[in-house]
């Protein structure tokens, strides 16, 4: 299997789109072989990886599959000594978690909404089942004892979307770039009182984490899903945010030049929008910029087996570098956590028990959504193609021009190289 036909597999894509993407970026850069260096760079990887999780390479695809799902198993078991054996439907428990994760992170300030600015959205359309939970009657005094952060976090996981889309977030289309401020992100864990309401939520989701990018909140409902890997899992979400965040607030303040497009274009990125429509054939090779997980949504979204690079890869990639550090803010066992450092992108077919050949993942966020799963082979694979499409944009132009591309062209959805 050549390195078109290897890459098109994993992407469940045409070969031909791969050999077409190589020869326009050879053209451009003046490098050559990148894809065959990128495909030995996982080998390698693979093989390295293998070799620590202690499985021969004549190992079956669930026999390697179980043996990355132990190792996420035992890194979560040291994590949890090493904090102190918390238990999560704790606030102070929670908020020790999302403070060392920030820590290691230490994000930048951001540009976000004026708590005034958000306290005149609430007054103006009341959030009434948020009101009704904590029992107010009125706004104003529901403001006057509880915190903004809560309340506008609990939007999210209590009224619902056709609500917050179709009337609270539409008074959004008002707002000027002096609406905004520059301030800290604050990762906050939200009263146990939220809890019990928030549960629908967390079962939807699978997770007990979420953020606000217009407010610059990572919040955490405290609550424990049961699930293996569950403490590797939030640290990993909640330094996922903390770098989402900076990165849109980067580009609150380039819409922010334009008043009389601000709020169109802050719409649109807090929407999460991605182009859809084709283009015509071209001698150059056409990139969408896809901010959503479409796979989650639709696995045959014709957009995902097109050129495309997606942000949300590169958030990820840099939580999983992050997780090295956090061994070091503990008991030093940063070395088992450098395991998943540069894995996003990687993977390999493997034999099943009937001969098939059968995608693994390296991906730690696959692995631990998998987990969610129960071990199923069902298995999650999207953030390792996801982050395989960046990879090869990468080998040509670098880390630093794919994220270049990203802010410059996500509200665009598409450039040409």
């Amino acid at each position: 299997m050549d390195a078109y036909e290897k890459i098109g597999k994993i992407l469940r894509t045409d070969k031909d789109y791969v050999a077409s993407i190589e020869r326009r970026f050879e053209v451009v850069t003046g490098k050559r072989g990148a894809l065959e260096a990128a495909l030995e760079e996982n080998g390698d990887l693979v093989k390295d990886r293998m070799l620590t999780l202690g499985v021969s390479s004549s190992s079956d695809a669930k026999e390697i599959y179980d043996a990355i799902i132990s190792k996420i198993e035992s890194d979560d078991r040291r994590l949890f000594q090493a904090l102190g054996n918390p238990d999560c439907r704790l606030v102070k428990d929670c908020q020790n978690i999302a403070d060392i994760a920030r820590k290691t992170v230490d994000p930048p300030k951001g540009l976000f909404l004026k708590i005034d600015k958000a306290r005149e959205f609430l007054t103006k359309e009341p959030p009434t089942k948020v009101m009704s939970a904590l029992g107010y009657s009125s706004v104003s005094d529901m403001l006057s004892k509880e915190d903004i952060y809560e309340v506008y976090s609990a939007l999210r996981f209590v009224e619902g979307s056709e609500w917050l889309n179709n009337v609270f977030f539409k008074q959004y289309e008002n707002l000027k770039p002096n609406d905004f401020e520059e301030r800290e992100i604050i990762v906050k864990a939200l009263s146990e009182k939220w809890s019990g309401v928030a549960q629908g939520f967390v079962i939807k989701k699978k997770h007990n984490i979420s953020h606000l990018k217009e407010l610059g909140v990572v919040f955490v409902i405290p609550t424990m899903l049961g699930i293996s890997g569950e403490i590797l899992r939030m640290f990993v979400l909640i330094a996922h945010y903390l770098y989402e965040i900076p990165f849109y607030s980067d580009i609150f303040r380039e819409i922010a030049k334009n008043e009389i497009t601000f709020s169109r274009s802050l719409a649109s990125l807090l929407r999460g929008d991605v182009i859809d429509r084709h283009f015509p054939d071209s001698d150059r090779s056409l990139w969408l910029v896809v901010q959503r997980y479409l796979a989650k949504e639709d696995e045959n979204d014709w957009r995902l087996f097109v050129p495309h690079i997606n942000p949300e890869g590169i958030h990820w990639a840099k939580a999983g570098e992050n997780l090295a550090r956090i061994g070091s803010f503990l008991d030093g066992f940063s070395e088992e956590l450098v395991f998943w450092k540069n894995l996003d992108w990687v993977g390999d077919f493997f034999k099943d028990e009937i001969g098939r050949d059968v995608l693994v993942s390296f991906n730690i966020v696959d692995t631990v959504m998998s987990l969610v799963k129960e071990k199923e082979m069902v298995k999650y694979l999207y953030h390792h193609q996801e982050a395989l499409w960046n990879k090869i944009f990468v080998a040509y132009f670098g880390k630093d021009e794919l994220e270049k591309k990203s802010r410059e062209y996500l509200l665009q959805g598409y450039f040409e190289v």
